[in-house]
């Protein structure tokens, strides 16, 4: 079982995706402050010198003077400042993904560079005359040419 395990852990589909997992995290944190510490004071600036950080709702009533001294107080609040700012930084995030897979799916839809032999069905490349596998002779068409 052990082995099992092991040769599990070291499949190149589980690295990748443990290589993947890891550099995620660290983009997220990139990212999150590109949108906290670039994009949104001149966001606020621009609204009237608003920080969407410190932006929340206290629901105590004892009016604490910023978002750190009501949770210094423990004072229930509801910090929606900090939510806008997670969404933009979601949003960021996701568009950046959306620009990958899109990458990814235009190379998938690319001509393939091979073709199979119509005789042994093995795999041989786009130009050639004859199949490395049997010998036979293998047509070029035109769109073949490159």
């Amino acid at each position: 079982m052990i082995k099992e395990f092991r040769d599990f852990i070291a499949r190149g589909n589980v690295l990748d995706l443990a290589v993947a997992v890891i550099i995620g995290m660290a983009f997220g944190k990139i990212v999150t402050s590109l949108v906290e510490g670039i994009i949104m004071p001149p966001i606020g600036m621009l609204l009237g010198n608003v920080d969407f950080a410190n932006l929340f709702i206290d629901l105590s009533g004892k009016r604490p003077l910023s978002l750190a001294d009501a949770q210094l107080k423990g004072l229930p609040v509801i910090a929606y400042g900090m939510f806008i700012n997670d969404v933009i930084s979601f949003l960021i995030i996701a568009f950046v993904v959306f620009l990958i897979v899109r990458e990814v799916n235009k190379r998938k839809l690319a001509a393939p560079a091979i073709k199979e032999c119509p005789y042994c069905l093995s795999s041989i490349p786009l130009g050639a005359t004859r199949c490395s596998g049997c010998c036979s002779e293998i047509g070029v068409t035109s769109e073949q040419v490159v």
